[in-house]
């Protein structure tokens, strides 16, 4: 639905103003919000939620449900790159046992205390913004926007787009689902489309795991159809595609009119094959088994591979700058391997100087050593500093290119004091020497971490996909 929203927006602006107010819309924060995440990546974070609300058209999914208030049925985290031109979808488990931030009672209006529970008791606690809370908390993934589809939501989206295409590895037969099917491809629609993405028992083990990667392929599909067919420019079928889906669609009210247009301008280069599908790293949750916990480290690089996805510029150097726009020659120095680096903690955590070090060892640099630089009357320092001498700007830039955060390479020596070798116990150095001068890093009180590269496994779903898989 974003996706097309998205794009649909592009060759539809008079038409998506005069129909915008036919989507729901909900407050994207609340009183609790005091200190979020900032986007400074200049990339586009949307929270994906489906809602197995029973009221209204939905009853029929379980009427006596219909007094529980709303869950999340699926939670996912769609990540458009800084430069639009690829689309990274995550999916969180619902099963995911987690800390659940403190968040605001959607029908008390009571504050309910921060505690550990399923991922998707989230929204049925404190609706939408404890969900985007929760997310935000856990990842330190800046959540742009929101939209929110129910179950009729989805049936129409799927009919608006003349049905997705899937394929079954063997017959299904499943009373529970409501999905009779034989073998092979099928077009599906409305409730059999819904029953698909939704089937735990035929088609999986009973978890929400095993649905999960078939979600994926199924909305990549649906991303497929959508930029490859007429919709997007075909004004008309995109009104009654609009029609049709906007009373089952929440959007929070920061993702307005002028907003989607400012996306879309900058998703020209976004298409079908840009987009890769993934699952948070899980393991089972040690107090009970039907439960998962995130799998560490690896959730964590996922999550910092998606606050650090920012589109790099080269930058002149300090003195071709100077110099009245002359051309700059070319940089010798254009990767980690190539850069010596002294690591120096500035803070009083113990052991983070060491932290970084190896951060920094396990994308190429060649480390030299670890030391301590708080400030003269023992507090920590309060912003994190990059030094150089001589001809060591490339190498600074290099450094600076691989953290969160602006920090800018400045001349000078900055620490003094002593320094222990460094030998990383996870990366083994490259053989042979490095030319060039030692980079300082002193790690502040500020300090937002090293960039990971984006990377969701050889397991990830994409346009490519055999449907047929599984």
């Amino acid at each position: 639905m974003t996706t097309v929203l998205v794009a649909g927006t592009l060759t539809g602006y008079k038409l998506y103003r005069d129909t915008f107010g036919m989507f729901h819309v909900g407050q994207s924060d609340d009183d609790l919000d005091k200190k979020r995440p900032v986007n400074a990546t200049g990339a586009i974070n949307v929270l994906l939620v489906g809602s197995d609300t029973r009221a209204g058209d939905n009853k029929k999914y379980g009427q006596h449900m219909q007094d529980g208030g709303e869950r999340t049925d699926t939670i996912m985290l769609l990540h458009i790159a800084p430069n639009r031109d690829g689309a990274t979808l995550v999916s969180f488990p619902r099963d995911s046992m987690v800390l659940i931030p403190e968040c605001r009672d959607v029908k008390t209006k009571a504050v309910v205390a921060p505690h550990l529970g399923m991922i998707n008791s989230a929204f049925s606690t404190g609706g939408m913004i404890c969900t985007r809370r929760t997310i935000e908390t856990l990842t330190q993934i800046p959540i742009d926007h929101y939209v929110k589809v129910d179950f009729t939501g989805f049936k129409n989206i799927v009919n608006a787009l003349g049905g997705i295409e899937i394929c079954l590895p063997k017959d299904v037969n499943d009373k529970k689902a409501k999905l009779v099917l034989s073998k092979g491809k099928h077009i599906v629609k409305g409730e059999t489309a819904l029953a698909y993405v939704r089937a735990r028992y035929a088609l999986g083990d009973g978890g929400d795991i095993s649905r999960i990667e078939r979600q994926q392929v199924f909305i990549s599909q649906v991303v497929k159809k959508a930029t490859n067919s007429g919709l997007l420019t075909d004004l008309p079928k995109l009104q009654k595609f609009i029609a049709a889906t906007a009373d089952s669609v929440t959007m929070d009210n920061k993702l307005n009119g002028d907003a989607l247009i400012q996306i879309a301008m900058s998703a020209s280069k976004l298409s079908a094959k840009g987009f890769k599908g993934t699952k948070v790293p899980w393991e089972p949750y040690v107090a009970d088994k039907n439960r998962v916990q995130w799998k560490q480290p690896a959730a964590d690089n996922l999550f910092a591979g998606i606050r650090g996805d920012v589109e790099v510029t080269a930058s002149p150097s300090p003195a071709a700058t100077a110099s009245g726009g002359t051309t700059p020659a070319a940089p010798k120095v254009t990767e980690p391997e190539q850069v010596k680096v002294q690591v120096f903690n500035g803070t009083n955590t113990a052991g983070k100087g060491k932290e970084v070090a190896e951060a920094l060892a396990a994308e190429g640099f060649r480390v030299v050593g670890v030391g301590n630089a708080l400030k003269s009357d023992g507090t920590d320092q309060p912003a994190t500093m990059i030094r150089y001498t001589g001809q060591g700007w490339d190498q600074a830039k290099i450094l600076s290119g691989k953290l969160q955060g602006e920090v800018k390479p400045e001349t000078g020596k900055l620490a003094a004091g002593p320094v222990n070798p460094f030998t990383s116990e996870k990366t083994p150095a490259k053989p042979g020497r490095v030319a060039g001068p030692i980079i300082q890093l002193v790690v502040g009180a500020d300090w937002k971490g090293v960039k990971i590269p984006l990377q969701v496994g050889d397991d990830a779903v994409t346009s490519e996909t055999d449907i047929c898989k599984g």
